[in-house]
């Protein structure tokens, strides 16, 4: 029997949803205002958050509800390393750490993923299913506000192992929905799901800081150039 639980995620997210997309990074980002120094941290940022949920999917895919979110075909740990090679060199990885709003991601999937695996369906939903959805929109932006030519930078946002996006979440949809659970499951998932966005929220608002300091280096950098000419 169906528990609708795709749908419950999405109706029970909206306001996160909705509070997610008017973080300042995010709304820049969809205007086409991104720093390529901000934008390669917010890669790194990923790749680490990345790297903890599918560690965490991988060791508890013989779990029930786990398994049910077992699809190898959208992991972006590989992707993401990619991209971190093309913004960062070949020595990416002694470059990058976590941010303190990045490590509190990370603590959390693993918190839950030890005491209950099943809350891990609301961070694979949350991030995959988005990074889906509208991956190829936020590609395309990248492209065209940072001058990238080809695909390089942008490997997060491809994912080539799947052929049919509209079936494959349908599939997705399909796989949740059929997941035993009580009614108390449900709701938990879907508090996790709000804290998921949450999350991803504190780690955009930490990027948001960096364009701020971004735009007043630029800043200053313009006033003297300014008043060298001028002496």
């Amino acid at each position: 029997m169906s528990t609708n639980l795709a749908q419950q995620l999405r109706e029970g997210t909206t306001k996160s949803h909705s509070m997610a997309e008017n973080v300042s990074f995010v709304k820049s980002f969809l205007g086409g205002l991104v720093h390529k120094d901000s934008y390669r941290k917010l890669i790194a940022n990923l790749y680490f958050v990345y790297q903890a949920m599918e560690e965490q999917i991988e060791q508890h895919k013989n779990h029930v509800a786990v398994n049910a979110i077992y699809f190898p075909q959208l992991c972006r740990k590989e992707s993401l390393i990619k991209d971190l090679k093309y913004y960062y060199g070949d020595n990416w990885l002694n470059q990058i750490k976590p941010s303190p709003a990045t490590q509190s991601y990370i603590n959390r999937i693993r918190q839950i993923s030890y005491n209950s695996p099943e809350l891990l369906i609301a961070h694979s939903y949350t991030r995959y299913i988005g990074d889906l959805s509208g991956g190829q929109i936020l590609k395309k932006i990248a492209k065209n506000t940072m001058d990238l030519s080809d695909d390089d930078g942008t490997a997060f946002y491809d994912f080539d192992l799947i052929q049919d996006e509209v079936k494959f979440k349908n599939n997705y949809r399909d796989s949740i929905n059929n997941i035993p659970l009580s009614t108390k499951q449900i709701e938990q998932i879907i508090s996790e799901a709000n804290t998921a966005f949450n999350l991803n929220m504190q780690m955009f608002q930490e990027l948001n800081s960096n364009i701020i300091k971004i735009m007043i280096m630029l800043l200053l950098s313009s006033i003297n150039n300014l008043r060298k000419k001028l002496s």
